[in-house]
């Protein structure tokens, strides 16, 4: 019997209908796939754009140039601190780099070459290089005492394991000495107090009074961070950073301090003022040395952060001492890192003394 021509137009139109339906049903699929995709395209753009704008962000405050956030030292360390009033108004940085380390105790021993731990090019010159020494300290505590906004710098870590550590057959004197801990700017301060040359116009006592104005700087690794750690202590006794910086040290070390130490550090040239002495009986071998140690590197490293100085750096450092300036001179703290790739190019980031310029 054949179908009634009702039943079989109702199955056309079911098929149709469920032919349709596949249809839509495959476009809707097709549809919301591609909705999906642009919505997922969407959200990858949107979440990269705020990751560069977060990070850039992140970028913006923590710069040292445009730090927005105040960064304030641990309430451990501020409870530590109580600075004296009469040294809140000094001005002016003296700075005596350190070049050796006095291990005596009495007037008596300064020139005693036995007393002092030396580097073997040192030892040539004998009592004339550690009466160089001496005079950089006189001069140094001179200076101070005749400005009262002055405040003077002993600089200088090396301890006596630092000054043997790169040659393989230390002198047998010094092997006594080995394990001391003490620094160039310790030894200095001591040498000073030793020869009452503070308090020269009164009758010294075994207790002479401290004198206030004359701190050291005890994590300076050669002439560079003499510098800039003395400009960071500076501020961690005055809370201030000063106008006027004069350093004490060689005649032979001038260029490396004027044109080159104080480029890298953008410290204005009519604020600065370098006393050189000379203290060698060969001067002309210190002078060739000077060149080829210390200017020539620092030419070509303003920043003593690569190969050369920095190996130098890191044979000064045996005991692995971390300085605190990042805490107490946050300011410097772009300074203290920088490190360029292209090893003459100056920090170009504000600094505390670009008011004086």
């Amino acid at each position: 019997m054949l179908p009634s021509p009702v039943s079989s137009n109702r199955r056309g139109t079911s098929q149709h209908l469920h032919t349709f339906s596949l249809s839509n049903l495959k476009r809707a699929l097709n549809l919301l796939r591609a909705r999906s995709r642009f919505t997922n395209l969407s959200i990858v753009i949107l979440a990269g754009c705020f990751g560069v704008s977060f990070l850039y962000n992140l970028a913006f405050i923590f710069s040292s140039s445009t730090s927005l956030l105040a960064y304030t030292p641990p309430q451990s360390i501020l409870s530590t601190i109580a600075r004296n009033a009469t040294l809140e108004n000094l001005s002016h940085l003296v700075i005596v780099p350190g070049h050796a380390i006095w291990t005596g105790a009495q007037p008596d021993q300064v020139l005693d070459v036995d007393r002092w731990t030396l580097e073997e090019y040192q030892r040539g010159g004998g009592s004339y290089r550690i009466s160089a020494f001496v005079e950089h300290i006189r001069r140094g505590v001179e200076i101070t005492l005749k400005d009262d906004s002055s405040l003077l710098v002993f600089s200088g870590q090396v301890s006596d394991l630092g000054k043997y550590v790169r040659f393989a057959n230390p002198p047998s004197r010094g092997q006594t000495r080995l394990q001391s801990t003490t620094t160039e700017a310790e030894s200095y301060m001591r040498l000073a107090t030793s020869l009452g040359l503070f308090h020269p116009d009164s009758e010294r006592t075994p207790h002479e009074t401290h004198f206030l104005r004359a701190t050291t700087e005890t994590y300076a690794l050669d002439s560079y961070q003499n510098f800039l750690f003395s400009l960071a202590r500076f501020h961690e006794i005055t809370g201030r950073y000063p106008m006027q910086v004069t350093i004490v040290g060689y005649e032979m070390k001038r260029r490396r301090f004027e044109e080159l130490h104080r480029t890298a550090l953008r410290f204005p040239a009519h604020h600065f003022e370098y006393i050189g002495l000379e203290p060698s009986a060969n001067e002309e071998s210190a002078r060739i040395g000077e060149v080829k140690n210390g200017y020539a590197p620092y030419k070509l490293d303003l920043y003593g952060c690569h190969d050369f100085l920095l190996a130098k750096r890191r044979a000064r450092n045996p005991f692995l001492r971390f300085h605190s300036y990042h805490t107490s001179a946050p300011e410097l703290a772009g300074l203290l890192e920088w490190c360029p790739d292209d090893a003459e190019m100056v920090y170009n980031e504000p600094l505390p003394w670009d008011v004086y310029e």
